[in-house]
């Protein structure tokens, strides 16, 4: 008989500062797309995304701008030009999680939840993770590590 492992499902990173390690870069060069895929210490994992171009293929520069402070920040780098988006792997950003409550758009009834990550600084590994996620009193809850549950 085949085992199954059960999972404790989704979960949202509680509000913090954390210390967060790049694991994966999406760039999506037709549609101006770059997802970034982030892990805390912890394993709970984030994905932050910035939409670069507009419906007209021109640059978007809110989002631009945004993904610009971000990949300095991350690479400590602040006299770039351009960067190669998958160079971004590996390299640590420490930031404040906030969330963000609002009505749902498909239920009036119900609220949606975002995490947004605010406050970016330099961090050079998890060591430089003072708060070291504290803020989750449940040091075993690691949220949903889908690597580890497909594992073959």
């Amino acid at each position: 008989m085949a085992v199954v492992p059960i999972i404790k499902g989704f979960m949202l990173i509680p509000e913090g500062t954390y210390v967060f390690k790049i694991v994966k870069v999406k760039h999506d060069e037709d549609f101006g797309k770059i997802e970034i895929t982030l892990k805390t210490s912890k394993g709970l994992t984030h994905i932050e995304r910035f939409s670069l171009k507009n419906k007209d293929d021109t640059y978007n520069e809110r989002a631009l701008s945004a993904f610009s402070y971000f990949a300095k920040t991350a690479l400590d780098e602040y006299n770039m030009e351009s960067i190669e988006v998958k160079s971004l792997v590996g390299h640590y950003i420490k930031a404040d999680v906030k969330h963000t409550v609002l009505p749902s758009t498909k239920d009036p009834n119900k609220t949606v939840t975002f995490v947004n990550l605010g406050d970016k600084s330099v961090a050079h590994g998890f060591e430089d993770d003072t708060n070291n996620n504290n803020n989750n009193n449940n040091n075993n809850n690691k949220g949903l590590d889908l690597d580890s549950l497909f594992k073959q």
